[in-house]
């Protein structure tokens, strides 16, 4: 039995410790030569890690750990303010104190001078409240959950003036179940997709840089000139981690409970599964699977016969897109993009959709904001174009006859809904894009009393943080081929997907 000297000197040794070092990474008790996923993470030199996707990999942990031991100012966000409280007692407890808590600012004062801010950003806008706050250590706990917009805005803040501290985006979460999650798998897309033409292994850091806009991997971390200005990538991982690799929940039966779970959250919470099934919102216009069943149908040869219309979604500012949807009766091509940069008037639109068309078939062009001028251009050529006005009113109805649509942009979206219904519609074969899946899973619907209303783009902006123009290209692109009558200017309109006019 120790004595009471002993037992002082031990406590003494284990504060000491504690303010030393108040938090180190799992280690392998079994095998000492083998680093763990949270060693990896904490020693990773990404500008930007995603750490997680099953459950119980000390994933929280990790984002304490980094702000206790590595960080100078840190800050972890959770989408809701009032999650924040598990963050402030797990680093309470991994403190051993609640010495240097303000509760009203929500921030720690740590040992050494460090300091921990924790935020909640609920809303679309609310994270313009952390303007100009910068940190070294930017971290988001359930990173899924958070807008793609959120995210992009916060992390600019991600900088400091003290010499030789390392500044890094941390991200921990498990698969996104939800359309607005899905950026996460866009942003580590050589991890997460299996869609990737280029994949990567979990702790390989990928360059990305921001070119019109847009991100675009290259080869390494070299400056270089792009449009008169001189850019430096910045590199990304994604670090796998599961309940197996924490040694304090192992013994628990955690396991056994993640087991129990119904699928599809069984797959995301044990096995990090970012391709299991996702929960749609209930007002969402087209369900998931409804796009998935139709991309699984897809075929990379084009079938026999002419083109029937294409779909002209113009960019309207320089991180849009301008996107070419050709589709071939119930075949959609796959789709031709372009940066808004490289379509900067009408005239380039028209001539890159002239090079595209093809068997006179009718070219929709969102006329409103810079399309109009695409319209024109493709008018005076005498192309078979169809002006596109999403704020129009419509006469249509849904297939039951009984709903009609507040403008041409419910109805349109309505149509697709109804074209990819897999017991009543037409079997329509989407090229298989993520991006695209996206989109046309993103826009919400209500009933007025004027009928049925499709969310607004500019609303769906906000919450992408991006305009949905692919989505919106193929929704155009449904639309029936118009036949020219050659002796006038009159179109008549063919009958096509079971369109309803009242």
């Amino acid at each position: 039995m120790l004595s009471t000297a002993q037992r002082e000197k031990i406590d003494d040794l284990i504060a000491a410790d504690v303010v030393a070092k108040p938090w180190r990474a799992f280690v392998d008790e079994k095998d000492r030569s083998r680093i763990t996923p949270q060693e990896q993470a904490l020693n990773s030199r990404a500008d930007f890690l995603f750490y997680g996707g099953a459950a119980g990999g000390g994933k929280t942990d990790l984002l304490i750990g980094l702000a206790l031991t590595e960080h100078q100012r840190s800050i972890i966000f959770r989408r809701e303010a009032k999650q924040l409280r598990a963050i402030t007692d797990r680093t309470a407890q991994v403190l051993r104190t609640r010495d240097g808590f303000n509760s009203q600012q929500n921030r720690w004062r740590l040992p050494e001078g460090r300091l921990l801010d924790l935020g909640g950003v609920k809303d679309a806008g609310d994270e313009e409240a952390y303007q100009g706050q910068p940190h070294d250590l930017i971290a988001f706990d359930e990173l899924p959950q958070f807008l793609e917009s959120q995210f992009r805005f916060l992390v600019g803040w991600n900088r400091t003036t003290i010499q030789g501290q390392r500044c890094r985006v941390v991200g921990a979460g498990n698969p996104p179940t939800s359309a607005e999650g899905e950026w996460v798998i866009r942003f580590w897309a050589p991890w997460l997709d299996p869609q990737h033409a280029n994949p990567a292994l979990p702790g390989e850091l990928r360059w990305f840089a921001v070119q019109d806009g847009k991100d675009i991997e290259v080869e390494g971390p070299e400056p270089f000139e792009h449009g008169g200005e001189l850019i430096t990538p910045k590199s990304r991982t994604f670090i796998p981690s599961s309940v197996e690799d924490n040694p304090f929940l192992t013994a628990t039966g955690y396991k056994a409970m993640l087991q129990a779970l119904p699928e599809p959250l069984r797959s995301q919470m044990l096995k990090g599964d970012f391709l299991a099934g996702r929960e749609d919102d209930p007002w969402q216009v087209i369900p998931t699977t409804w796009v998935e069943r139709a991309q699984e149908r897809w075929e990379a040869q084009k079938p026999d016969g002419p083109m029937h219309a294409m779909g002209v979604d113009v960019a309207r500012g320089g991180a849009d897109d301008t996107v070419l949807t050709a589709r071939y009766g119930d075949w959609f091509a796959p789709q031709i993009v372009k940066p808004g940069k490289e379509t900067p008037n009408g005239q380039t639109v028209a001539s890159l959709t002239v090079a595209y068309l093809r068997d006179d078939a009718t070219a929709y062009v969102d006329v409103i904001g810079v399309g109009a001028s695409a319209y024109d251009h493709l008018d005076g050529l005498r192309v078979n174009v169809q002006a596109s006005n999403a704020s129009e009113a419509s006469l249509a109805t849904d297939r039951s006859g009984k709903l009609g649509f507040v403008n041409k942009r419910a109805e349109w979206w309505w149509k697709m809904r109804e074209a990819l219904d897999p017991h009543y519609g037409d079997n329509l074969a989407l090229p298989p894009d993520r991006e695209l899946l996206v989109d046309l899973c993103t826009p919400k619907w209500k009933v007025s009393t004027r009928g049925i209303q499709v969310e607004a783009k500019e609303d769906i902006v906000k919450r992408l943080g991006r305009s949905p123009d692919r989505g919106d290209s193929a929704v155009l692109a449904l639309q029936p081929k118009r036949q020219r009558h050659h002796t006038s200017n009159v179109q008549s309109e063919e009958s096509a997907f079971g369109w309803h006019k009242t």
